[in-house]
């Protein structure tokens, strides 16, 4: 999948589909259901910003730049709904993240960033990036860990996939990315967004996912060694 402006260093995957959103840290499109998986490296920095009770962003690239501008996002979010007696929409706070970063283009900004949320049309997905780039989809891949994530997906995705089933899937995702990828690890966060707003559903360390994603038979191992003693 081509993406304007997407560089190695955004790492995270994203699920979507369509009734409920389920964010967990990175995009499939289901037939009820939208979900968010993103692990973070640092153990300081959320790689899942909370831009409103009904709205989340992810974050690579430049920490301070994705914190500050979607601190500011937030801000014009609720100026927006205070004015206007009603919560913005995906769209209309993914384009006016998008007008902004473009009004700073070329200025060293390093911000590539994932707008979903819920609003009266439903679940929504949108990539913006730090030259004003802005894509409306649901499925987004990116980082250097990606193509293993790919794999995971494209074994286990089903169009009626529930909640839960998809939220495993994207835990399993998230793991083998990291577990493949040097550059990737850290911990995988998953928020489920519906019409009541966004809820977190755990944040697992993903060396704590090697023993359920990556078991070893102790028979097999034994096995082999007799094989190579041999």
């Amino acid at each position: 999948m081509y993406m304007r402006g997407v560089k190695r260093e955004h790492k995270f995957w994203q699920f979507v589909k369509r009734r409920r959103a389920l964010f967990i840290g990175g995009g499939c499109k289901w037939r009820k259901l939208v979900i968010l998986l993103v692990y973070k490296a640092s153990q300081s920095v959320k790689k899942i910003i909370e831009i409103n009770p009904y709205m989340l962003g992810t974050m690579a690239g430049g920490a301070a730049d994705c914190q500050f501008w979607h601190r500011n996002l937030g801000i014009k979010c609720r100026l927006h709904e205070l004015a206007n007696k009603r919560r913005i929409s995906v769209t209309g706070a993914s384009k006016l993240l998008a007008n902004i970063l473009y009004s700073y283009r070329g200025m060293g900004l390093s911000v590539g960033t994932m707008i979903a949320g819920w609003d009266e049309t439903g679940p929504g997905l949108y990539y913006v990036d730090s030259e004003g780039g802005r894509l409306k989809g649901t499925r987004f891949s990116v980082g250097s860990g990606s193509p293993y994530a790919y794999g995971v997906l494209d074994n286990g995705y089903r169009y009626d996939i529930s909640i839960e089933e998809a939220a495993e899937l994207a835990r399993r995702a998230i793991y083998h990315a990291t577990f493949r990828d040097g550059a990737s690890g850290g911990v995988a966060s998953v928020y489920y967004v519906g019409p009541n707003g966004w809820k977190k559903l755990s944040g697992d360390d993903v060396g704590e996912l090697h023993f359920k994603y990556y078991p070893v038979v102790a028979d097999t191992v034994e096995q082999e060694m007799v094989e190579i003693a041999g």
